[in-house]
C-alpha cells in the first residue's frame, strides 16, 4: 500500500489497514466500468460517501458506528477492485470469502465489530441499493423506468434532494478521509 503496509489479501490483519490508502484507492476504482457520464469516472469512494449519507437520511437515529459501517461498506474494493454482481458470482464463493475477511480486518481496525448485525446489512444495503437505481438514472444513461426494473425504484423520497457529484480523485479521497475522521470523532 501507499502508506507502506503490506497487506496479505489472503489473511489481513486491522494493523495493516490505513485510511488514507482506502480512500486512495477507492477513489481510483471506477464504477459501471467507468460509463458514467461527466468529466471524472465516478469513484466507488463518491459512492460510498452518497451511500453513508442516504444511510443517514433513512435512518437519522442511527449511532455512528453504523454510518461508519455505511461509509466502509465497499472498502475492500480498494485492493480487490469493483465488479457487478454477475460477475462476482461467476467468480464463486471464493470471493465472497476474500471480501468477508478484508470487510472483518476493516471494521476491527475502525472500531466496528467484525460483523455487522442483520438489520444494520439490510438497511445499509437500502441505501446502497437507492444510490445505483439514482447512478443510474443521474449518470449511467437508464430511464427510470428502465433502473427500476434493475435495482427497484425506491419507496422513499430521500434521494430526490441529492444529487450525484463527479470530482477528481484528489477531491474524493480528501472527502471520503474527512467523513470518516468525522464519524470516528462522534463513536
Amino acid at each position: 500500500m501507499l502508506s507502506g503496509r503490506r497487506l496479505d489479501l489472503l489473511d489481513p490483519t486491522p494493523v495493516d489497514i490505513e485510511i488514507e490508502d482506502i480512500a486512495h484507492g477507492l477513489s481510483f476504482v471506477a464504477r459501471w466500468n467507468g460509463q458514467t457520464r461527466g468529466d471524472f469516472a465516478y469513484s466507488v469512494a463518491e459512492h460510498s460517501l452518497l451511500v453513508e449519507e442516504l444511510f443517514r437520511q433513512l435512518y437519522p437515529d442511527s449511532e455512528p458506528k453504523w454510518r461508519l459501517a455505511a461509509l466502509l461498506h465497499d472498502a475492500p474494493e480498494y485492493v480487490i477492485g469493483d465488479m457487478i454482481s454477475p460477475v462476482k458470482a461467476a467468480v464463486g464463493p471464493g470471493y465472497e470469502a476474500l471480501d468477508d475477511r478484508l470487510t472483518r480486518a476493516v471494521h476491527l481496525r475502525f472500531g466496528l465489530p467484525a460483523t455487522v448485525p442483520v438489520e444494520v446489512k439490510k438497511r445499509i444495503k437500502r441505501a446502497d441499493k437507492i444510490s445505483a437505481w439514482m447512478e443510474a438514472i443521474q449518470i449511467a444513461g437508464f430511464s427510470e423506468t428502465e433502473a427500476g426494473k434493475f435495482f427497484g425504484r425506491p419507496n422513499t423520497q430521500v434521494w430526490q434532494n441529492v444529487r450525484i457529484i463527479l470530482r477528481p480523485p484528489k477531491e474524493t479521497r480528501e472527502a471520503f478521509v474527512a467523513r470518516h475522521q468525522q464519524l470516528l470523532s462522534e463513536l
